[in-house]
Parts: structure tokens; C-alpha cells; sequence
């Protein structure tokens, strides 16, 4: 992993006007950056707006607020020239791959597309052997450029996906929950293919999922969501062995242990109430709504971003001295 920033997530917000019904805040003035070379994983429950931030990144939305830099380049300031030169270097793997592939095309077609559209190979006998390259990179063989998406296993669609994706030869993809529609036995199999691709041809993922297990295998850090909101941030390894926002130890708690034996002791953070909606989410801490530890401070105060241990950032009033006070402070720490 390299130490240069590739892209740049800055104060970003993205609202959707609902009418009669309000605003959804469905991404809420979230900050972080991807350095080049690694994987950044985005997890959290269903609505909290991870993938509207990776459709936010790539440009499918417009950002409501915030900057997203590419290179140090603004993606939602380039002009339509600039952004059909950018879409060569982004490419996404969308959740659904049968959905996300056209059924009327063979996957020849489907993987050309992209080649086509961006003008690459004048000779379509050039074309073709690339696509066969691809489909032969993702596990599949030259064969299948004949057939129809329908033909195809979920997983082998999702290949297919992933060989449209690098179609382009891009540096960054964004996998929006590229293995939940897919089968347990299969998961493993296309996070080990996302892994071997990015060390073959050096690329930059951000990875969106839910399954918190699945994600520490594929990434280099992660990001927990809740509400629009990131509430953490931290490397892979510090995230499982000492999570900080109660939300996070929440979802790390519902994690089964293969061992019965610690299984059975262990205790599980059960979270109280539903997810609150995003049209109208709570004052203040945005998460007080279902924590065990919240005080008067989180229904008026937003939690600060701030770094606990290096490199790990957390936003909790639990970790705020101003608003525990020393006392607390350190006992919430001693019995964390």
C-alpha cells in the first residue's frame, strides 16, 4: 500500500428532497481517503448510506455538499470531457450481478461495451482476444463469450461483472456489496479473485459491504456507518481486536465464533429499537437513539472526529474528555 492519498472524500453529503415527506439525509458530512494500493472497506446496517457514497464517488449522484477528489482533482467539478477520461480510471462492481447485466447481450458484447464506448481497439479481432484475456482472468473461459447472462451461476455473473470492470484497465473500483447476493460458499471465492487481481494489476478498492467477517478478510481498513454517518475508522486488525463506538462492538458482538466453547460465554450486544430514518434522524449524537450508553451531552451535542490511538478515529462523547471528564473518562477505559 502506498503512503499517496488516490482519492479524497471531503465533508461529503449527499440529500435527497422527498417532498411533502422532507429531506433524506442519506450521506452526512463524511471525511476519509484511499491511498493507493488498498482496499477500504465501508460497512454497517442496511440504509446507512454506504452505497449511496460509493455511487456519489464514482458520479452516478451529485453531490449534494463536500468534494471528492480524484488524483486531487474535484470528480463533481470536471467538465463532460474530463469525466469520460475519469470514468477509464473508476469502474464499479454493482450488488446485483444479474441485474447489472444486459439480458439481451452475450457476454462478449457486455465486456466489449465499455472498449467500444471509450473508442480502445480499432481491430475487432484485437477486441475480442481482450475480452477472452478477462474472461479467462476472472476464472471463466473464452467459451462463454457466447452466451447469455441467464446461462450463468450468480457467481459466475458476478465474474462476468468484475470482467467488465477491468474491461478499461482502471486504478480504482468500487464493489458495492459485491458478494451479498451471492452464495456463502461462493463469497470466498470471488473476495479471493478481488484479492488476486488487485496484487496482478495493482488496484485501489473500496469495498461496500455488511458482513463485517467477510470484510476483515479483503480490506486494509475500514469504516463503520451508522445513519449517514461515519462513526469510526480504523486499519482491519484494530478494529476487530479494539473497537471503540458502541455501534461497532454492537455489530462485532453478532459475528458467530466458530469455537462453541467461547461462543456460549460470550455476550451479545443486542441493539434496542429500528434504525431511526434519515428524513428525520435524531439530534446530537445520531446514534443515542439505541446506546446503552447515552447521556444528555449526545441528544445535544454531535460528536467531534477524533483520533483515540493512532490511526484510529472514532465519534463518541465516550471518548470526549470535555464532556465525560477525566474521572469518567478513565474508567470507561479501564473497564472497556
Amino acid at each position: 500500500m502506498d503512503t499517496q492519498a488516490l482519492l479524497e472524500v471531503k465533508s461529503l453529503k449527499k440529500y435527497f428532497n422527498m417532498g411533502k415527506a422532507g429531506v433524506l439525509k442519506a450521506v452526512d458530512d463524511v471525511s476519509f481517503q484511499i491511498f493507493k494500493g488498498e482496499t477500504f472497506g465501508v460497512v454497517g446496517e442496511s440504509g446507512c448510506g454506504k452505497s449511496t457514497i460509493g455511487r456519489t464517488i464514482i458520479g452516478l449522484y451529485d453531490a449534494t455538499d463536500g468534494e471528492v477528489l480524484y488524483n486531487g482533482k474535484n470528480i463533481h467539478k470536471m467538465n463532460n470531457k474530463e469525466r469520460f477520461a475519469f470514468h477509464k480510471k473508476m469502474q464499479m462492481i454493482f450488488q446485483d450481478p444479474y441485474a447489472s447485466l444486459n439480458p439481451r447481450s452475450t457476454v462478449g458484447e457486455i465486456i466489449s461495451e465499455p472498449m467500444e464506448v471509450h473508442g480502445l481497439y480499432k481491430d475487432k479481432k484485437k477486441q475480442m482476444e481482450r475480452v477472452y484475456e478477462l474472461l479467462e482472468d476472472v476464472g471463466l473461459n473464452r467459451d462463454h463469450a457466447n452466451r447469455y447472462p441467464h446461462e450463468f451461476s450468480g457467481g459466475q455473473r458476478q465474474r462476468i461483472g468484475i470482467a467488465r470492470a477491468l474491461a478499461l484497465d482502471p486504478e480504482f473500483i468500487i464493489a458495492d456489496e459485491p458478494i451479498s447476493a451471492l452464495d456463502v460458499s461462493v463469497q470466498a471465492q470471488v473476495v479471493n479473485l478481488l484479492r488476486r487481481l488487485q496484487k496482478e494489476k495493482g488496484l485501489t478498492y473500496l469495498f461496500i459491504a455488511h458482513d463485517l467477517s467477510m470484510v476483515k478478510q479483503i480490506s486494509d481498513r475500514i469504516g463503520v456507518m451508522y445513519l449517514g454517518n461515519l462513526v469510526e475508522l480504523t486499519t482491519s486488525n484494530q478494529l476487530y481486536k479494539n473497537p471503540l463506538h458502541p455501534y461497532t462492538q454492537a455489530l462485532l458482538s453478532a459475528i458467530p465464533i466458530p469455537d462453541p466453547d467461547v461462543e456460549d460465554k460470550r455476550e451479545r450486544i443486542i441493539l434496542q429499537g429500528d434504525l431511526p430514518s434519515p428524513i428525520n434522524p435524531p439530534s446530537g449524537c445520531v446514534f443515542r437513539t439505541r446506546c446503552a450508553h447515552a447521556m444528555p451531552a449526545c441528544a445535544t451535542m454531535k460528536p467531534q472526529w477524533q483520533e483515540i490511538d493512532e490511526n484510529h478515529y472514532v465519534a463518541c462523547h465516550l471518548y470526549n474528555k470535555k464532556v465525560m471528564g477525566e474521572s469518567n473518562h478513565s474508567q470507561i477505559a479501564a473497564t472497556k
